[in-house]
C-alpha cells in the first residue's frame, strides 16, 4: 500500500514535514508494511521556501539584506535539491523574508519611503550563484513601490530630470524620468522568473495596490492618492521607454505593485501559488500509484476552495482518481464545501475545548492521536 501525505503548516505550531511525520508514524503503527511519501507543501504564502526545500532535498541559504525601512534584517531563501521537476538550478523567494510587513513596527509604517530593495539583494545573490530560475512568492509586504526597489538592487538606475538616482521608496516615483538598464545584472535575461501571486489587483485605481493594500501599511488617505499618481508616473515612463504595460494585468497590484514591477522588469509569469508549488515538488509523480492521499493544514473553513493546499492537492490526487482525506488544527465555517469537492473525509486534532496557546503547544500529540484513530477507520474499512 502507497500513502502519499502532503501536508501544508500547521502555522504555530508544526512545519509542513513536522506534520507529514506525524500522520506517517501514526498510520505506520497500524500499516507498518506501508510506503509512506511524505510532501510537505504550501500555497505560495508563509512557509512556501521550508516546505520546497524539504519536499525535495534542497538547502537554506541564509543573507543579511537591507530590510523595508532601510535597517538590515537577517533574511533567507531556498534552493531546491535534485527531487523537483525544476531541478537543482532553482531558487524559491519570498519577497516577505527581506521586504516584510513583520519588520515593522505599526508605528514606524510609511509605505512612502519603504522598498523592495532586500528583495532585489536576495534575487541578486541567487544569481550570483548561478541559479537561473526563481520562484518568487509575492505577499507579507510592508511596500508600496511597484518593484522599484528590487530592480534598484539589480543594477538599474531610477533617474530624475537631472540624471540624478531617485532615494528607494514609492513617493520618489512621482519624479521619475529615466529607466536606465546599461548596468542590470547580465543574468537577468538568463533567468526565468515564475510568480506565485493569488490576488488580482490591477497596479492603479480604486482596485489598485495603493487603494487596497496600502492602508493596511500604514497609508493615509493622502498617502493612498500620492502612491497611486506615482505608481501611475511609473508605468508611464516604462512604457515610454519600450517595456511592457502590464498595470492593468491580473496580479500588477499584488504586494504593492511588486506584480507590476516582475512582470514588468523580469519577465516574470504570475501563477496561483499553490500550482507553482505542487509543480515543483512533483506531486502529482509522486501521486501515480498512489491508495490514498492525506492533506490539511491549520484550518480548513470556507476559504480553503480558493486555492489554499488542500484544494491544491485534492485536484491533483482527483485527477489520478486516488481518495484524499483532510487533517487540520480545526474546522471553520464551510469546511463541508472540501467534501462538496470531492474530498473523502475531514478530521479536525482537537480532543477538547482549550484555548489557542494550548492548542498550539499540543499539537503534535493531538495530531498523531487523530491521524492514529483516521488510520485505525481506514484499515477497518479495508478489511470489510
Amino acid at each position: 500500500m502507497k500513502i502519499v501525505i502532503a501536508p501544508d503548516s500547521f502555522k504555530e505550531s508544526l512545519t509542513a514535514l513536522e506534520v507529514a511525520e506525524q500522520i506517517a508514524a501514526a498510520f505506520a503503527q497500524h500499516l507498518p508494511d506501508a510506503e509512506f511519501v511524505k510532501v510537505p507543501v504550501a500555497d505560495g504564502g508563509e512557509g512556501t521556501v521550508q516546505s520546497m526545500v524539504d519536499a525535495t532535498g534542497g538547502h537554506i541559504i541564509h543573507k543579511s539584506v537591507t530590510g523595508p525601512m532601510g535597517t538590515p534584517v537577517n533574511a533567507h531563501y531556498g534552493i531546491l535539491g535534485a527531487d523537483s521537476p525544476f531541478g537543482d538550478n532553482t531558487a524559491v523567494i519570498e519577497m516577505a523574508a527581506a521586504s516584510g510587513l513583520h519588520y515593522v513596527p505599526a508605528s514606524s509604517r510609511n509605505p512612502l519611503i519603504s522598498s523592495t530593495y532586500g528583495t532585489g539583494e536576495l534575487i541578486c545573490d541567487a544569481l550570483d550563484r548561478g541559479i537561473r530560475q526563481i520562484i518568487l512568492g509575492l505577499g507579507g509586504s510592508a511596500t508600496n513601490d511597484g518593484g522599484a526597489g528590487m530592480i534598484q538592487a539589480l543594477g538599474l538606475r531610477l533617474l530624475d530630470d537631472e540624471g540624478n538616482a531617485l532615494p528607494v521608496g514609492g513617493a520618489a516615483l512621482a519624479k521619475l524620468q529615466q529607466i536606465d538598464a546599461s548596468n542590470a545584472h547580465p543574468a537577468l535575461s538568463q533567468c526565468q522568473f515564475d510568480v506565485a501571486c493569488d490576488v488580482d489587483n490591477p497596479l492603479c485605481g480604486e482596485r489598485g495596490a495603493s487603494a487596497i493594500f496600502g492602508p493596511q501599511k500604514g497609508a493615509t488617505a493622502a498617502m493612498v492618492t500620492q502612491l497611486d499618481a506615482a505608481l501611475a508616473h511609473f508605468a508611464d515612463i516604462a512604457l515610454s521607454q519600450g517595456y511592457r504595460d502590464a498595470r492593468l494585468t491580473a496580479g500588477a497590484g499584488a504586494a504593492g505593485g511588486m506584480g507590476f514591477g516582475v512582470m514588468t522588469f523580469l519577465n516574470g509569469k504570475l501563477r496561483p501559488g499553490v500550482d507553482i508549488v505542487m509543480q515543483a515538488v512533483g506531486l502529482a509523480e509522486k501521486i501515480s500509484g498512489a491508495d490514498l492521499v492525506i492533506t490539511g493544514e491549520g484550518r480548513i473553513d470556507g476559504q480553503t476552495v480558493f486555492g489554499k493546499t488542500p484544494m491544491g492537492v485534492l485536484r491533483v490526487a482527483k485527477q489520478q482518481q486516488v481518495p484524499v482525506i483532510g487533517i487540520a488544527g480545526c474546522l471553520g465555517d464551510g469546511a463541508e464545501q472540501m467534501l462538496a469537492q470531492g474530498m473523502t473525509a475531514i478530521f479536525d486534532i482537537i480532543p477538547a475545548a482549550s484555548d489557542l496557546s494550548l492548542a498550539l503547544a499540543n499539537a503534535k500529540p493531538n495530531l498523531y492521536r487523530a491521524a492514529s484513530n483516521i488510520a485505525a477507520v481506514w484499515c477497518l474499512g479495508k478489511r470489510q
